[in-house]
């Protein structure tokens, strides 16, 4: 009933109206400049003049050796050669009367996407006769090579002429509605159904991956069960869909439904369903698709093992982790990446440090993600020969521009105490988005460079980015460290004014901290009475730590009394105020809180510093 229901609803949907798109001027393509497309250019071209002068003689022929021409320019996405093979195919119109060759050159300029797109638009206006496959390889063109609101263009162009879609058209037309919102593919399987092709897998298929992108997964789980056939991309779409979105407990029943029907996971499968138990920090189940793997023979796969290594490193299972990386036959760089963010995850700097070395012994040369690592672990170590050596390496490999590696060496300086290292990172950087500024702004605040801190704040805005919630608590910071309590209030007025930046608790926070230090505590407690929300913990204990340095003991017992009234076994609160009776002298009171401590159970958590130098074997480069 539910499935007669679907499709009359489908059927209910209005078609797609066509609407011609007008021809475009053809662009002039850019040289290209691989050896293998530059070899076939001048292999082919001379094979075109050949074909020239034979083609008196068997017509035919001369067109099966063009159209063969085609197809390799088409594999090889040459534009040189497609626009070549189009000047010598107009010259003795052979164009005009072979409508074979005409597609063959239709694929060919959308195969060479997105360089030769508008020439592909503009032969399809020009052809004299086009057929189903004409429109069926302008559709797949353009939905493959990311222009899928022109595809959908062609296709109500198609409609539009009269032409009847195929279901090649079809397929495609429902891949670029996956892409665009609204009710493109609706209105699609619509049509599907009316022409009769609802037992055809692939637009089934191209329908339910419409509907996972889209996010309406309660629909795709009715077209999944209401489906006369399922293949294994069906089991795949959907499993990719719930694992997208975060329906754990959905992706492990289908899972286990798909191993109790028969339907055969492939490498695909292993690798959404292992994601997504990593995603849900699920070790147990992520231990039986483990055992499943073994037995299926997908374990060569190397984004299987991938995904595998993943899941045992997030859930800091380090044991098995390092075991299923070392039994991969085969690792690339997203493998040697993983295993250095693994460690990293699990408390291990030094050995996700220790990566690199072996990783290029291996022959893999380390990206972006891999250096951004390194430099995250060299950060934790707060070791600076480490980090400068994996900066080396970035430039060395062509990967000191990347912004996301840049971030990373810039908060590695910072935090190994190179403010002026950082500060040159950030100046070499091109492109500095709001993180990179935020970065470099609690660089220099964590250093003590408070002036230097508020100057790349005010270069921020003057270059018109836009400062966020985070941007706002560094500047506030080094405005506290610094005492610019006038340049702290500009700030927080234009927060909300000029930025549209709503202050939260922790501006309060940091603002309470910066007027407390200056003396103004006064000030401080008032603006705490205009706080637009109830105060937590956070603002009440910034206010008695500044009392704390004042000895203000009156606004003190104020403040400890709110902090206790919302937190009463949070130790903090109890030390703070007992600091500060001790600093005026009054024994009694402090005595009487470090007892209330004791009745309540409140416990301290004791401090602890750390050193650790890193062993020769882990380190990012030998000599």
């Amino acid at each position: 009933m539910a499935c007669q229901q679907w499709n009359r609803t489908c059927h209910a949907a209005m078609p797609l109206r066509p609407r011609a798109p007008p021809p475009a001027r053809p662009r002039r393509p850019p040289p290209h400049s691989t050896s293998a497309q530059s070899h076939l250019f001048h292999t082919a071209v001379p094979a075109a003049t050949t074909l020239k002068q034979q083609r008196q003689e068997d017509p035919a022929a001369t067109s099966r050796s063009y159209a063969a021409l085609l197809q390799r320019s088409a594999a090889a996405s040459d534009p040189r050669l497609a626009s070549s093979l189009h000047a010598a195919l107009l010259k003795p119109g052979l164009l005009a009367s072979d409508q074979f060759l005409s597609n063959h050159l239709l694929i060919a300029y959308f195969r060479a996407l997105p360089r030769l797109r508008r020439h592909g638009l503009r032969l399809l206006d020009e052809m004299p006769r086009r057929n189903a496959v004409s429109w069926a390889a302008a559709i797949a063109g353009l939905a493959q090579g990311g222009r899928p609101r022109e595809a959908l263009a062609v296709f109500r162009w198609m409609r539009r002429a009269g032409c009847p879609p195929s279901e090649f058209a079809l397929v495609s037309a429902l891949n670029a509605s996956s892409f665009v919102g609204g009710t493109h593919a609706r209105q699609l399987y619509a049509l599907v159904l009316r022409l009769g092709f609802q037992s055809n897998v692939f637009l089934m298929n191209a329908f339910l991956t419409a509907m996972v992108r889209h996010g309406k997964l309660a629909d795709a789980v009715r077209l999944f069960e209401c489906a006369c056939l399922r293949d294994i991309v069906s089991w795949n779409t959907l499993l990719a869909g719930f694992a997208r979105h975060s329906s754990c407990a959905q992706m492990w029943s289908l899972w286990l439904r798909m191993v109790r029907e028969g339907a055969g996971p492939d490498g695909f499968s292993f690798s959404t369903v292992l994601s997504g138990l990593t995603a849900d920090m699920d070790m147990a189940g992520g231990l039986q698709v483990h055992g499943q793997l073994v037995k299926s023979g997908f374990g060569d796969d190397v984004c299987v093992g991938n995904s595998l290594v993943e899941m045992y490193m997030k859930n800091r299972a380090l044991e098995f982790g390092a075991r299923a990386f070392a039994e991969m036959p085969r690792r690339d760089v997203v493998s040697w990446t993983e295993m250095a963010a693994g460690w990293l995850h699990c408390g291990e700097p030094a050995k996700a440090v220790g990566v690199l070395s072996p990783m290029m012994l291996d022959g893999i040369a380390p990206n972006n993600y891999t250096f951004a690592t390194a430099a995250n672990a060299c950060a934790t170590l707060t070791s600076l020969r480490e980090g400068s050596k994996v900066h080396g390496y970035a430039i060395k490999l062509g990967e000191s521009s990347d912004v996301g590696v840049n971030n990373a060496l810039i908060a590695m300086y910072a935090k190994c105490g190179s403010a002026s290292s950082a500060h040159m990172v950030f100046q070499s950087m091109r492109q500095r988005p709001v993180i990179s500024w935020t970065t470099m702004i609690m660089g220099f605040s964590r250093n003590g460079q408070a002036r230097e801190a508020v100057q790349v704040f005010d270069d921020m805005v003057l270059e018109g980015v836009a400062p966020n919630q985070v941007t706002f608590l560094c500047v506030f910071s080094a405005c506290s460290q610094g005492g610019f309590v006038d340049e702290a209030w500009i700030y927080f007025s234009a927060m909300a004014d000029k930025f549209g930046v709503k202050p939260g608790e922790d501006h309060y926070a940091c603002m309470v901290d910066l007027l407390g230090k200056a003396g103004h505590i006064q000030e401080a407690e008032e603006l705490i009475s205009r706080i637009p929300f109830r105060p937590g913990v956070l603002v009440w204990q910034a206010l008695l730590s500044v009392c704390q340095l004042h000895g203000d003991e009156g606004a003190a017992k104020r403040a400890a009394e709110h902090a206790l009234a919302l937190e009463k076994e949070d130790p903090s609160t109890y030390l703070l105020l007992s600091r500060t009776l001790a600093g005026r002298h009054n024994w009694d009171g402090a005595g009487k809180f470090r007892g209330l401590m004791g009745d309540r159970d409140v416990m301290k958590l004791p401090g602890s510093t750390w050193l650790e130098s890193m062993p020769e074997s882990n380190q990012a480069c030998t000599a």
